[in-house]
């Protein structure tokens, strides 16, 4: 057997005795500071990456590093409270067996979140973005011997978010009077922050808001034809116009999230009430 089929098969054997019966419909992945959702989970069931085996351990600031299941939105949901990052020194197997191990319990839907700098003049701290495309700077998880029982070896990515997902949302934000932008995410490996002229040169290739996430998991979702929304919480503006003396700040970045989170657990939570 493959390998990583191997790993994925154990880890989500020993979530199934876990998770006593409960049947995720839908997976939730909560980035940079976003880990509050988290708390609106109705008899939760935490789980520690650390305690599963072969379970990669998420190092990054303002990520807590659990598998949370539970109720949301009158549905059983599995959150990753903290991602994997290419960055964190993980190979692109490791960074997407989440979401596999998600698609092997049954999800049929991915919420995915993030924090962003914006690129885009229109975006602004603590604006709420929803994806609409991606600009991919990252490795491409599906290198290598394709996993046929995931999907095909060429999957398409002409709609890598979902179109009724993002009409839903935005019916959603008008309904409750939450503002939300739309644009392209690009995904570089980080763990740098980007120069002025990299934010400048992704304006001009077309994206909005820049991360360090995010796209391997979505291609990985799509490549099992599984549909996603996502979303970025602009966290600071990357408009390559600074003051002298400013500083990117991964801190900053965290307390910006937070701030944004009661808007995007209420829209992320009626959306799922809707799914």
């Amino acid at each position: 057997m493959d390998p990583r089929l191997e790993i994925i098969k154990a880890i989500s054997t020993r979530l199934q005795e876990d998770l006593q019966g409960r049947k995720p419909e839908l997976g939730i992945v909560l980035g940079s500071g976003l880990g509050r959702l988290a708390d609106s989970i109705e008899d939760p069931i935490v789980i520690p990456y650390r305690t599963l085996p072969g379970f990669p351990v998420s190092t990054a600031v303002g990520h807590k590093g659990n598998i949370i299941v539970g109720k949301l939105g009158g549905k059983t949901v599995i959150a990753m409270q903290g991602r994997i990052h290419y960055y964190e020194g993980y190979g692109m197997d490791k960074v997407v067996l989440p979401i596999r191990v998600m698609i092997k319990l049954g999800i049929k839907t991915l919420i995915v979140s993030n924090a962003a700098g914006g690129v885009g003049f229109h975006l602004h701290l603590g604006d709420l973005m929803i994806i609409k495309d991606h600009i991919n700077l990252l490795p491409n998880p599906l290198i290598g011997p394709n996993i046929d029982q995931f999907g095909p070896r060429f999957p398409d990515m002409t709609r890598p978010y979902d179109h009724k997902l993002i009409k839903m949302a935005k019916e959603i934000g008008q309904e409750l009077g939450i503002e939300l932008k739309e644009g392209v995410y690009v995904g570089g490996t980080g763990p740098s922050y980007e120069t002025p002229a990299e934010y400048k040169f992704f304006r001009k290739i077309g994206g909005d808001a820049v991360g360090m996430s995010t796209i391997p998991e979505v291609i990985v979702a799509r490549h099992a034809n599984i549909p996603v929304f996502g979303i970025s919480v602009i966290t600071n503006e990357a408009h390559d116009d600074y003051a002298e003396d400013y500083v990117n700040d991964g801190q900053d970045v965290v307390v910006a999230a937070n701030a944004a989170a009661d808007r995007m657990t209420l829209l992320i939570t009626k959306m799922i009430e809707r799914i």
